[in-house]
């Protein structure tokens, strides 16, 4: 387990009211790879009764959200991290709990350097949604950005 995961996992949880009404579970955040669960939750199944599309979506841009803070959190004092566009593909019935794995598209010195430059730099976090038995059910590709403060 990282350092990093108490600290992502409870900011993310006190600023992002849906990481909570989910129940997201943190599993790993660190600035490589970030891992979150959607347990397996009747509230928030859709008509085949698995997980609902919207609560993946929200698992995924969450998975997302931690490698971000977990690879720029020591950036906050000078750019706000917003998410720009997302794009999501549902793969497979997905039953039970469903898991989030998040990768950075571009390494973090190179966004970092582009944030020194006074550039507003994009980078994509690529998200895998899986199920119990590592069936692919769902990829999300979500663009970031650090917006410099003013």
């Amino acid at each position: 387990m990282s350092e990093t995961l108490p600290s992502v996992g409870e900011m993310l949880a006190a600023t992002v009211p849906m990481v909570r009404t989910l129940n997201l579970e943190f599993r790993e955040a660190s600035p490589e790879r970030a891992v979150l669960c959607l347990p397996d939750q009747s509230d928030f199944h859709n008509h085949v009764g698995g997980p609902h599309a919207g609560a993946m979506f929200t698992l995924a841009e969450s998975a997302s959200g931690a490698i971000v803070l977990a690879a720029f959190g020591d950036q906050l004092g000078r750019a706000v991290p917003l998410a720009v566009r997302a794009e999501i593909g549902y793969k497979k019935l997905a039953k039970g709990p469903v898991t989030a794995t998040a990768t950075l598209g571009r390494p973090a010195a190179e966004v970092v350097a582009e944030l020194d430059a006074g550039e507003r730099p994009e980078f994509p976090v690529n998200v895998a949604i899986t199920r119990e038995d590592g069936a692919v059910t769902g990829e999300m590709s979500i663009v970031w950005t650090l917006r410099p403060q003013s």
